[in-house]
């Protein structure tokens, strides 16, 4: 297959896995493990074929930020993927886990933007100036990759295992805190999984929301004003089970929860 053909078969499979529910064999086969560009041409293969079909994209999520998650997943790099508006559950929602394949939730630093990242040198001075509020949130994570059996190229690819996330209450301006002295502990039902800080996350969630502004902008899609970034895991990630209440409480922004539903996540069979 020509390196068009591998992408487009790339994509079409993530793509099926997603509507069947049926998770797929790893795309690196297609693609490579390594091949930065091409994955990230296949991620936006499924971001444009989800906008045809009516999404609207909301943000970015930074992945691969924290060195546990990183060690999880055997990769050393961070990568980016897309939020679109049927990502959100709110507090209080019951999440279906028909909407999950295999679901891992993380707790992270959620910074909603006040200003367009797309001009000047995008420094550490400039991405803060940027920022409106900070937010407490849960990213669910899901892979479209039976076991979730992946390397940098199929997560990329996948854009940034993404799944869905929920957002806390309370708002910060970084004027009233400060995210690189952030302590974090994630519950699943009540018994601690994940704890990590915000130096765990690029050294600082400012550094890793300044590494999305610069790869945004050339990949040329730059930030946007009114745009969510979820910055990246403050600690390993952890299994989530039907019927699991998770909570995150992070310094500063207080407490975040999701609730699943009972019923069961999609047959894990494979396909090719």
């Amino acid at each position: 297959m020509s390196a068009d053909d591998q992408v487009r078969a790339a994509a079409d499979r993530l793509l099926r896995a997603a509507q069947t529910g049926i998770a797929c064999q790893p795309v690196r086969e297609l693609i490579g493990a390594a091949d930065i560009a091409a994955a990230y041409q296949v991620q936006q293969r499924l971001v444009a074929a989800r906008i045809e079909a009516g999404a609207v994209v909301v943000g970015r999520k930074i992945g691969l930020t924290s060195k546990a998650v990183q060690s999880q997943l055997g990769v050393g790099r961070p990568d980016f993927g897309v939020l679109f508006d049927d990502m959100e559950f709110a507090e209080g929602q019951t999440i279906p886990m028909s909407r999950l394949l295999q679901p891992k939730a993380e707790a992270e630093v959620a910074f909603v933007l006040a200003e367009d990242l797309a001009e000047g040198p995008l420094d550490p001075p400039q991405v803060r100036a940027a920022v409106a509020y900070a937010v407490a949130a849960l990213e669910i994570v899901d892979s479209r990759v039976a076991d979730w059996d992946i390397q940098f190229g199929d997560t990329v690819a996948d854009n940034a295992s993404s799944g869905l996330y929920v957002l806390g209450s309370v708002r910060r301006t970084l004027d009233e805190f400060d995210p690189v002295l952030v302590e974090m502990v994630m519950t699943i039902n009540g018994e601690p999984v994940s704890s990590g800080t915000g130096a765990a996350c690029l050294g600082d969630p400012l550094n890793a929301l300044a590494w999305l502004a610069s790869t945004a902008r050339e990949f040329g899609q730059p930030l946007r004003a009114g745009q969510l970034v979820l910055s990246g895991a403050l600690g390993p990630m952890a299994t989530v089970d039907p019927g699991a209440t998770v909570s995150a409480d992070i310094t500063g922004l207080g407490t975040v929860t999701a609730s699943f539903g009972t019923a069961p996540h999609h047959d894990q069979e494979e396909q090719s």
